[in-house]
């Protein structure tokens, strides 16, 4: 494979890692603050994410039903029940409280939020993540756009 093409998959990478502000061992984080960082072999070849191993509960409807502006979500999170990457799966956490996704590690300031994902809830946060939940190791800086946020809500809701 031509060199040049390596560097682009990898500068790839690390520039989807950084939209989300990936951390350590594809979790929301441990106590050490450390991260994640975009590593590879000389094939330009990376992965973090655990294989599929069985048939998921999302349908094939659900995920093909995604907003566009799903589009920088999914670069962190899965929607399939459990299958966690840099973020969280975002199957059923509407309703849930933050930080308590079963199989994750979340960051002591998501635990300690004390927030119920509603739509009120969803609304603030992803119009600005580290403002709602200071301390949050998602350094995705927020969806301005209040229709694309109502999509993206509308959307959580129906990961179930």
């Amino acid at each position: 494979m031509h060199p040049i093409f390596n560097t682009s998959i990898a500068a790839a990478l690390a520039l989807s890692l950084a939209a989300c502000g990936g951390s350590k061992s594809g979790n929301e984080g441990d106590a050490s603050g450390e991260t994640a960082t975009a590593t590879g072999t000389a094939t330009g070849t990376t992965s973090q994410a655990p294989a599929a191993t069985e048939a998921t509960p999302v349908s094939a409807a659900a995920a093909d039903a995604a907003p566009s502006s799903f589009a920088i979500c999914k670069s962190c999170h899965s929607v399939e029940k459990g299958k966690h990457v840099i973020g969280p799966s975002l199957f059923g956490i509407y309703g849930t409280k933050a930080g308590d996704v079963a199989g994750y590690s979340f960051s002591p300031a998501m635990k300690a939020s004390g927030l119920t994902w509603d739509d009120a809830t969803l609304d603030r946060f992803l119009a600005s993540p580290m403002k709602t939940v200071p301390g949050t190791r998602m350094t995705y800086a927020g969806q301005p756009d209040a229709a694309k946020r109502q999509e993206l809500i509308a959307y959580i809701k129906s990961l179930k």
